[in-house]
């Protein structure tokens, strides 16, 4: 097959000063991703109470898919080179914060309901399903002639993208009210502390995902409706509306670390210094 028949090539031919930047900066962006994104993911797993709560099965799912989407993949060339890999775990990332969000709004919308439905396997079952739909589609495109899987995966992530787009921005605006409007109206605990808090945090990793995400979206509707190739760059190093989803990759650990100071102790106090003492 023709997708089986092209070689992995390196990034850039280091011939020019501007190849050498871009080549620099892609291997420092994907350092900051698997560094950043392994701390979150070791802290979680580290620490027994973070595990036992859902929202941090999602954040695990977050950071794995950006561990693998960071390092040698982030310096291939293209999804042909990597056999569609590449971009797979860049969706899978899109995946998990749009799960979360919806995991969010049923916890403080239906608090009681939640915690009878969403137990903690239900919670890796939904994870897993979307691993294994994302993966499913990888092996369509390669393992069917370039033509046949452009026609079954095509339109359907065409529409797909823009319905999920549209339930991110809505679940946002959503969750926002509540956290503005009704949590504030409960009694001062820690428990409405804690579901505040977890609400306004996956709030502004959607707003910051969605302003990454926006533009490479617009790109491919655009393209769809003229009906045309669009221009693509030789290699993804130096196309900027898919290096934003990189980018992408290494704030939202950093907005993990920030807005949960549980998760933010751990890495304190049992990962970055167990690393420093050795």
């Amino acid at each position: 097959m023709n997708n089986h028949s092209v070689p992995l090539a390196p990034v850039l031919p280091l011939t020019s000063f501007g190849n050498v930047l871009v080549f620099l900066f892609s291997i420092l962006l994907a350092t900051t991703i698997l560094f950043l994104n392994s701390s979150v993911l070791l802290s979680i797993l580290m620490n027994r109470a973070l595990r036992n709560e859902n929202r941090f099965m999602y954040m695990l799912s977050t950071c794995l898919s950006d561990i693998c989407s960071g390092g040698v993949l982030l310096l291939r060339g293209g999804s042909s080179t990597t056999f569609y890999i590449a971009p797979t775990f860049l969706g899978l990332s899109y995946m998990a914060i749009l799960a979360a969000q919806a995991d969010r709004y049923h916890a403080v919308a239906s608090p009681f309901k939640y915690s009878q439905r969403m137990t903690r396997n239900r919670t890796l079952l939904v994870i897993l399903a979307y691993w294994v739909y994302a993966f499913v589609i990888v092996a369509v495109n390669n393992l069917v002639r370039v033509g046949v899987a452009k026609r079954v995966t095509g339109f359907g992530t065409f529409v797909g993208n823009i319905f999920t787009v549209i339930i991110m921005i809505g679940l946002n605006i959503r969750l926002f009210y509540i956290a503005t409007f009704q949590l504030k109206r409960e009694q001062p605990s820690t428990d409405s502390d804690s579901k505040r808090s977890s609400v306004y945090l996956i709030i502004v990793v959607a707003v910051f995902f969605l302003g990454a995400w926006l533009p490479i979206f617009i790109h491919i509707i655009v393209c769809n409706f003229i009906g045309s190739t669009c221009y693509s760059f030789r290699n993804e190093g130096t196309d900027p509306i898919r290096i934003l989803p990189r980018i992408n990759a290494v704030i939202t650990p950093v907005l993990y670390i920030r807005g949960c100071s549980a998760l933010r102790e751990t890495l304190f106090t049992r990962v970055w210094r167990s690393c420093c003492r050795r």
